[in-house]
């Protein structure tokens, strides 16, 4: 029942924020969108070396001086995987107007939502493979610390889930509740990627510490490619800064507190 609630935690840090759109009037401001960037940014960044690397490098120390080549191969291989994703899965990010991925005839309110989920898939796979180390008895992952990686990815869900919903209304003249559903929509890949990487993991545990890194490098990729370079566009990028160092000392803090 604990590892059921912790696949859904993450989507519901996802409605949560969504739900903004009912409570705000206006879209959130460009500076405070910087901020909520960059703080998610900082979430995913410390939850990738704490909750996802370091366990998978601890989990190899058998190897001696090559313990870090689990981790390392991991981390490249989930780069290349989100990489295939963004070139091939149509989507289109806020505040532009030039699709990517394959061309597509799908309508602009569609893409959008591609492209936070394609954000959110890597956050699912790093909740499932965190749940299946622990639920196979693996010692440096215990439920504490995979309640924490998941509370922490929900936290950084609830900005992600407004910054959807509340421009579809302003932007696009959407009804409140359909743009809350699209929102909704954009994290329900989380506990379905969860679902997946846990079933799977459970049957392949020997390569765990793949796997884990692998969940690592998908998420660097979404912070690297997308997340910071739309919180530094601009003016006052420093306000993405502070956010990432906010988000990152936060995640590293329950980590370690809690872990």
């Amino acid at each position: 029942m604990q590892t059921f609630i912790g696949l859904l935690i993450p989507f519901l840090g996802t409605t949560l924020g969504a739900a903004c759109v009912f409570l705000l009037k206006n879209e959130i401001k460009p500076l405070i969108q910087k901020a909520l960037l960059g703080f998610a940014s900082g979430v995913m960044i410390a939850a990738s070396v704490w909750s996802l690397l370091i366990p998978a490098m601890d989990m190899s120390e058998s190897m001696g001086k090559f313990a870090f080549a689990p981790a390392a191969a991991g981390l490249m291989v989930g780069i290349l995987f989100l990489l295939l994703l963004d070139k091939t899965i149509p989507h289109l990010h806020l505040g532009s107007n030039t699709p990517e991925g394959r061309d597509s005839k799908l309508r602009k309110n569609t893409m959008l939502v591609l492209a936070v989920t394609l954000h959110n898939i890597p956050e699912g796979m790093a909740v499932g493979v965190v749940f299946a180390g622990m639920l196979a008895g693996n010692s440096d992952i215990t439920m504490a610390s995979a309640m924490t990686l998941a509370l922490g990815i929900a936290i950084q869900n609830f900005p992600e889930g407004a910054i959807v919903s509340m421009p579809l209304k302003s932007e696009n003249g959407m009804h409140r509740s359909r743009a809350f559903l699209y929102g909704t929509a954009s994290g329900v890949v989380e506990p379905i990627a969860a679902a997946i990487t846990l079933f799977l993991t459970h049957f392949i545990s020997p390569v765990l510490p793949y796997i884990l890194a692998f969940a690592a490098g998908a998420m660097i990729y979404v912070v690297v490619e997308e997340l910071i370079p739309e919180a530094s566009e601009g003016s006052h990028s420093n306000i993405g800064t502070i956010g990432f160092a906010v988000g990152f000392v936060i995640m590293m803090t329950l980590d370690v507190a809690l872990g």
